[in-house]
């Protein structure tokens, strides 16, 4: 440390309260490096400054990167505790455990708090009456559950309101993948009882919901409902075939979650076994990363804390590899957000031990599959970007590609995307969105040059340090026009030098300037598929924030088209139901409830909307 921050850390080392709190430290561009909690923040923060001989040498490397530090004072350790977790999920710091993409997990979202319930994925978890299971571990794994929850039980896909009047289903009801209560072939009664009995599957009780098709296949076939009866024939022999495939777990009863991990230097694969009626129901698996130096009990703990702050549902007993640190206020926390009492296990012998072997077994091979993934990736992109430096003609490697892209719709709302890939990887804390301000009319070349200008005039560097970086290769999504029009703009800002090529989406073709053949580059080469993936990332983040646009625009002039809806009501909608579906799904006795919305307001946004 230099002599001035020393002094200034040791000023305010004086200042430090005995509360219960949370602390940050910072670096010298004022980034979050490091979250942590403690019981007397002034003892804690103050131990990182004594001798270094109480440091591992992952602590020393975090004192040595400190600038500054800040602290939030709690009432209590347990409240320290939920904050630790919000603040390390918000700044990612680098020298803490960070569950790794914690955040873009897939969850399945029942929404039992309309009358006609759906079924939807969904990576966001909130407060708002609908019930959610996850995370999964994978997009796939949930579109595949999603896919046996819809032949079994089937459930409207449908946004729409539901009424029964509606004079044509949609193909969903003709292939049995829908019950029809749009056109009114099912009543609430009988829809909610197939909802329960998804909920039922989805938490482990294949049984209780064999057992009640049972009853109701026999019942059906008295009455001589034999179509509807071999319906529910069908629902139990696939019922039967999943129970089939679990491996029983004959030693344990009741709901439990099994945690094992294995590590190397760089991160932690963990493995959760989820325990249901006594058989493994399901699993899944996630990554920590920041983990050098680190004693598994201490991974095991920040996995605790970062997976049961989001996860929609936490059994009484988790079972633990290793034994975790501050277990008694880890303790009360998932007592509270459970709502009941949450025993911590590091079971030593007998079946609950064999489990835990299992478990761990299962992680060993995930870490190593995970490894292999990751090299055998590597060489690919290795070997890609060097087949772009050749077939190029590239001064360098291009480490850093940048590529943009232009998204509209008949030429309203129109944006552009820039993403960048460093090492073949994206880095999306680079990307960057623009709102095209100067063409008014479908003009792509146009737009594109607008967006370039505006990254590449030097002018800018001051204002952006991310202008400021030389890309490797600049690509465009687009033919050889685009790239004419491009190329142009970076002549203009004095940045020619910048290599730059286009990929089009009709062939694939890859051009380059002063050439008007395409270049020759193999269609499934590595070298092709690192510009496909950019191209098709430009692509994805441009929509995305056109649809964000057009969605916001959309929600304004639905609203603002009714009488009597102004800028504060409209706001306070949107506030309170979060979109103008919501609203239209809302009844018209709570709408009529807002202050501000009376009933005859309330009638007229129902009929509007």
């Amino acid at each position: 440390m230099t002599n001035n921050k020393t002094i200034r850390l040791r000023e305010r080392l004086k200042a430090l309260p005995n509360n219960p709190g949370v602390y940050l430290f910072k670096d010298n561009d004022g980034k979050v490096i490091y979250v942590g909690k403690a019981i007397s923040l002034s003892n804690r923060i103050k131990s990182y400054f004594g001798s270094s001989e109480n440091l591992s040498a992952k602590g020393c490397r975090l004192v040595s990167s400190i600038n500054d530090f800040e602290f939030i004072i709690t009432a209590s350790e347990q409240e320290a505790l939920v904050l630790e977790c919000t603040l390390i999920k918000k700044h990612r710091p680098r020298y803490n455990i960070n569950l790794k993409d914690d955040k873009t997990y897939p969850y399945l979202k029942i929404t039992t708090n309309e009358n006609w319930p759906g079924i939807y994925i969904t990576r966001h978890l909130k407060n708002d009456g609908a019930k959610y299971f996850g995370p999964f571990p994978s997009v796939n794994s949930v579109h595949k559950t999603l896919s046996f929850l819809r032949k079994t039980f089937p459930f409207r896909s449908c946004t729409g309101t539901i009424n029964g009047t509606k004079k044509q289903p949609c193909l969903n009801f003709h292939i049995h993948r829908c019950p029809g209560p749009c056109i009114g072939a099912v009543g609430p009664e009988e829809y909610r009882e197939t909802l329960n009995q998804i909920i039922l599957f989805l938490e482990g009780k294949q049984e209780t919901v064999r057992r009640e098709l049972n009853r109701k296949m026999e019942a059906t076939s008295r009455q001589l409902q034999f179509e509807k009866a071999a319906s529910l024939r069908d629902q139990i022999q696939a019922i039967e075939e999943v129970v089939a495939r679990q491996k029983t777990a004959t030693s344990l009863k009741g709901e439990q979650d099994v945690i094992a991990l294995a590590k190397d230097n760089k991160q932690a694969y963990v493995e959760v076994f989820f325990i249901r009626g006594g058989k493994i129901t399901g699993h899944s698996h996630f990554i920590m990363e920041g983990i050098s130096d680190e004693k598994p009990e201490q991974v095991l703990t920040s996995f605790v804390k970062q997976y049961y702050s989001s996860a929609p549902h936490i059994p009484p007993t988790i079972l633990l590899q290793y034994p975790v640190y501050e277990t008694p206020i880890l303790k009360q926390w998932l007592k509270k957000k459970r709502g009941g009492s949450v025993k911590l296990l590091t079971p030593q012998k007998g079946g609950k031990k064999q489990l835990i072997k299992t478990v761990e077994e299962n992680a060993v091979k995930g870490l190593q599959l995970a490894r292999a993934n990751q090299r055998v990736g590597q060489d690919i992109i290795i070997v890609g970007l060097q087949e772009l430096k050749e077939k190029l003609r590239l001064p360098r490697i291009p480490v850093r590609i940048e590529c943009y892209d232009i998204s509209c719709t008949q030429g309203t709302l129109p944006t552009g995307s820039m993403v960048v890939l460093e090492k073949g990887i994206p880095s999306l804390s680079q990307y960057r969105r623009f709102r095209i301000r100067s063409v008014n009319h479908i003009d792509d070349y146009a737009m594109i040059q607008e967006v370039l200008r505006r990254r590449f005039r030097k002018d800018m560097d001051k204002e952006n340090n991310y202008r400021s970086v030389t890309p490797d290769l600049v690509l465009i999504d687009g033919g050889k026009g685009h790239l004419n029009a491009a190329f142009s703009v970076l002549r203009e800002c004095g940045a020619r030098t910048i290599p730059i090529a286009s990929i089009a989406k009709q062939n694939e073709d890859v051009f380059v300037p002063d050439s008007a053949e395409p270049v020759d580059l193999a269609k499934d080469s590595s070298g092709q598929r690192i510009l496909q993936r950019s191209r098709d990332e430009a692509h994805r983040f441009a929509i995305s924030y056109h649809h964000n646009l057009r969605s916001r625009a959309s929600t304004a002039s639905s609203l603002d088209s009714i009488s009597g809806i102004g800028p504060k009501r409209r706001t306070l909608l949107i506030k309170k139901f979060g979109s103008v579906r919501a609203i239209k799904e809302t009844p018209e006795q709570e709408l009529a409830e807002i202050p501000g919305i009376s009933p005859l307001l309330a009638h007229k946004i129902k009929k509007l909307l």
